[in-house]
């Protein structure tokens, strides 16, 4: 379900997954509910695309801030939906709110119930992620853990 692939579209190496119009998201989400049940995790939906410039700057964004990267993924299982022209997952985005933008996030309870809509354009500051307003939006739909 989340794949480490090379990309080297700007002569460095770099570790992401890239959005596949091959995929299937229901798989996918079946797949992350399973892992959500046993960690207490919540699931994040990364709609986008490869031809997206913003989708690929959320993912950059989250290689270079390690701690909101790590808080992610302690918190979240993310799961990458592609919307392509090859492939917009009509019947499996369908389910969920209109999509304005992307990359657009929906979060989702550890059984796949919908939570959240998050337009990633409220997110940005100039040509950029703000660290601020990610970390605000990751930690106020993050599961509350029991102390």
């Amino acid at each position: 379900m989340i794949a480490q692939t090379k990309d080297t579209t700007k002569g460095e190496t770099e570790q992401r997954e890239k959005f596949d119009p091959q995929r299937d998201p229901e798989k996918d989400l079946k797949a992350a509910v399973t892992l959500a049940a046993k960690s207490g995790q919540r699931i994040m939906l990364d709609v986008g695309g490869e031809w997206c410039i913003w989708c690929r700057k959320l993912d950059k964004f989250f290689q270079d801030n390690k701690d909101v990267s790590e808080f992610l993924h302690s918190n979240y299982i993310v799961v990458k939906v592609n919307w392509s022209k090859e492939n917009k997952n009509e019947k499996f985005l369908g389910k969920y709110p209109t999509i304005k933008g992307y990359p657009h996030l929906f979060v989702l309870d550890g059984n796949g119930k919908f939570l959240h809509s998050q337009d990633t354009g409220e997110l940005e500051s100039g040509d950029h992620h703000d660290r601020d307003k990610v970390f605000t939006f990751l930690k106020k739909w993050a599961a509350k853990k029991d102390s």
